[in-house]
């Protein structure tokens, strides 16, 4: 398995490359941890837009019996996942998905593979709620990294409960830790087939505001 400093190296080659956002990769990677401490390791889970492994490979390291999808529609960050995944020493525990969410879910490996899905700046909280559900086993878990600072925008109407019970999904549990905020959605049931939408449907007319 890969070391800290070779994940520091393939992290920062990421943020050169414009898959990472701005600032130190070691502030990266600690959000990470923080996240899957608040969380709790999975057996099987997949990071939803996984760009250029933030928080994926960063999860699969930590979460060392774990194996994992990294899912990402962009070909050329999915080339460098796998490269990375390689160069981590987690070939056969972790793999990438390329493609659109919408259109993977239909998959049968993936519809409802998965214990826990994770999602960092995928997007909207109803675009990711609905994206992620039908990759979700009954019983497992979205977590969702959330802004430090919400503003005047709380929680309960970032993820609303009608919207959330209309996936499938219970009441979100909002996690505070020292690095990292994590909304935690278990799913109640198994998704309806009509879950999610044709691709971009989700975003251009989202279950909720």
């Amino acid at each position: 398995m890969g070391s800290s400093r070779e994940l520091v190296g393939v992290l920062e080659q990421a943020q050169a490359l414009g898959m990472v956002g701005p600032g130190a990769i070691e502030h990266h990677v600690d959000h990470a941890r923080a996240l899957a401490g608040l969380v709790g390791p999975p057996a099987r889970f997949l990071d939803l837009g996984a760009g250029g492994g933030v928080p994926g490979l960063v999860l699969a390291l930590e979460w060392v019996e774990a194996s994992g999808v990294l899912l990402d529609s962009n070909e050329r960050k999915c080339r460098f996942l796998g490269a990375s995944i390689t160069a981590l020493l987690l070939d056969g525990r972790v793999r990438v998905a390329c493609g659109r969410a919408e259109t993977l879910a239909r998959r049968s490996d993936l519809r409802g593979a998965f214990d826990l899905v994770v999602a960092r700046g995928f997007g909207r909280p109803a675009v990711t709620a609905e994206c992620a559900v039908a990759f979700l086993e009954e019983g497992g878990r979205l977590a969702v990294s959330e802004p430090p600072v919400t503003g005047a925008t709380a929680p309960s109407e970032r993820w609303p409960a009608a919207g959330l019970a209309k996936l499938g999904y219970g009441a979100v549990d909002l996690r505070r830790g020292d690095g990292a905020t994590v909304a935690v959605a278990p799913l109640r049931r198994t998704a309806e087939e009509r879950w999610p939408r044709r691709d971009g449907i989700p975003a251009k007319r989202p279950l909720w505001a």
